[in-house]
Parts: structure tokens; sequence; C-alpha cells
């Protein structure tokens, strides 16, 4: 049977996203990627180069899938806030691989992505309009709606799970935060 190179790399990702988000990049081995991808570890250096390198891949493959699972639109920042929140309730794996990057890599590649540039631009044009608070510069607003969306995921209240309805609340408090942040004031008279 012919091999599937798209399909090995594919396989290699995911496998290299679940060590790295459980390990980081220090703590990930290249055997256990390639023993849980069901490939041959050279297999990584070929279609990678180099544990970094793979890193980097993994990183951009999720922002990608981040971008594609949660659609920006800088007319309603508080509705992106609170998809944001929803994604991350559903892949909190994507936070540690985050943490990950920011502890072992934080000037790497994905430290300032093209994406968030071009939602930043969005933003501006967006204030320009007078759709959004002109308080923050474009970067700084999107960054605090950002901030608000991953707020949740580093406070531990008392440690318990949360439940469904306690979710909701922090969901409700995030995107009341991002409507807060984002509302342009009234003129002045």
């Amino acid at each position: 049977m012919p091999r599937d190179s798209n399909a090995t790399k594919a396989r290699l990702l995911d496998a290299a996203f679940a060590e790295f988000a459980a390990h980081g990049i220090a703590g990930a081995r290249v055997d256990r990627i390639a023993s849980a991808a069901g490939a041959n570890k050279r297999l990584i250096y070929a279609h990678f180069g180099s544990k970094d390198q793979l890193f980097d891949a993994v990183l951009r493959r999720a922002a990608e899938a981040g971008a594609e699972s949660v659609p920006f639109d800088a007319d309603d920042l508080p509705g992106y806030a609170g998809a944001v929140f929803d994604h991350l309730v559903a892949r909190p794996d994507l936070l540690r691989l985050r943490l990950w990057q920011l502890l072992e890599r934080p000037a790497g590649p994905g430290s300032a992505t093209e994406g968030f540039r071009r939602r930043a631009a969005e933003v501006a044009d967006a204030q320009a309009r007078g759709e959004l608070s002109r308080a923050l510069a474009p970067a700084d607003l999107l960054t605090m709606v950002l901030a608000a969306a991953q707020a949740w995921f580093w406070a531990d209240e008392d440690g318990r799970p949360r439940s469904p309805e306690r979710l909701a609340r922090h969901r409700a408090a995030v995107v009341e935060t991002a409507r807060r942040l984002t509302e342009p004031l009234p003129p002045e008279r």
C-alpha cells in the first residue's frame, strides 16, 4: 500500500499537539510523538526539521484552526469574546499549548501573528467608523478583549470543576466586559 505523506504529517501534528500541550517543548519527546502517530521518528525531522520547528508548525496549525472555528467580527467584539470563551471551554489544551509557547519561546514564530495584526487593523477600521471605543489603541483593545475571554481559565475560584451554570455566568461576564471595553463613548456636548 502506498504511503500518504499528508496523512503522516497530519498524524504527526496531532500527536505533537498533544505532547507539547502536556509537556511543553523541553519535556516533549520525539519518540513519544512518533509512537503516538504510528510513524518513524526520522519522519519528524524529514517533514519539520527539528523539534522547535515542529512546535512552530503545531502552533500555526492551531492558530489556523482557531481562526476557522471562531470567526472574527470587529463590529461585534463582545460576541467574538464569547465565541473565544466557548472555543477554549471545548479545547483547554489550546491554552496549555499557548502557555508553553510563552514560557519557552516567547519571541518565537507566532508571538505576533499576521492574524492578530489583521484583526487589529479591522478594529482600527471599526474605531474610525465610530463602531468601537477609541479609548485604547486597536491592538490594546483587541488584547483586552482576548484577555477577558481567557480570564476565567486562569482563575481557580475554589478548585471545583466548573458546572454548566457556572460556565454560563463566566461567559456572560466575559461578554459584558468586552461590551463595556468596546462600547463607543457618547459624543461630548
